[in-house]
């Protein structure tokens, strides 16, 4: 499981996280939702080990991720598929070689590598695209380029960052759908980092809600109501229909 013990994050004065208490038990789906610089990507940086925090625990599947050694973090972390806000594509490789790398740099054969790559791209609805180039791609083609590389190593944990950040809301509901399918078939830990209160309705069994570096609510959104914080964010209108 990921579990934060007490996880504050301060940039200088700057209380980013301040206090963070929370258990995501194996194979469930976690919606974080806030404001804008609120810290749901500093919280998610913290989960895996980009960011070391100011005080308190990071435990994912048994290992202390805040004080892990070098070696321990990166045999983590071939459990992880991380989807970047941006998507990350390096511009100089095709689709089938940014999908690739993880795998090739994992130390699978390249034979091997290339076949669940190739997978990987059938999944997201773009095996006919494997020879483009991260220009060539619309910003919805690209998000599912970053998915399918994830979910090509196999995750046991799913980290989206802002998966829907930029996007038009028909190419929304797209990547919404394929995360949606995801979360059916694979039996994979994933959190979401959003600000994107219809997608927190379509993953709504657990969200957690931050504000002022701090978790003011966590449950399904069906109960947001219980929360005068979240009930200011998603708007009197669109809380009422949730209800």
């Amino acid at each position: 499981m990921i579990l934060l013990k007490r996880l504050k994050k301060y940039f200088g004065e700057l209380k980013v996280l301040d206090g963070i208490d929370l258990e995501i038990p194996d194979g469930d789906t976690v919606v974080v939702l806030g404001r804008s610089g609120v810290g749901k990507s500093v919280l998610l940086k913290c989960i895996v080990g980009l960011l070391k925090p100011t005080e308190g625990e990071v435990w994912v599947n048994g290992v202390r991720v805040d004080t892990a050694d070098w070696g321990t973090l990166s045999k983590l972390r071939k459990k992880f598929g991380y989807v970047f806000q941006g998507a990350a594509l390096f511009d100089w490789m095709t689709v089938l070689e940014n999908v690739r790398l993880p795998l090739i740099e994992s130390g699978v054969p390249q034979k091997e590598a290339t076949e669940r790559a190739m997978e990987a791209l059938e999944h997201v609805g773009l095996k006919d695209a494997y020879t483009k180039y991260p220009s060539e791609l619309s910003g919805g083609m690209r998000k599912r380029v970053g998915i399918a590389r994830a979910i090509a190593v196999d995750p046991e944990y799913i980290f989206y960052d802002e998966p829907t950040s930029g996007l038009d809301p028909m190419t929304s509901r797209m990547i919404y759908d394929l995360m949606q399918k995801l979360d059916e078939e694979l039996d994979a830990t994933t959190v979401i980092i959003s600000h994107d209160i219809v997608l927190a309705r379509r993953f709504g069994h657990r969200v957690i809600f931050l504000e002022k570096g701090k978790i003011v609510y966590d449950g399904p959104i069906s109960r947001a109501s219980d929360s005068p914080e979240f009930i200011e964010f998603l708007g009197r209108e669109f809380a009422e229909l949730i209800d």
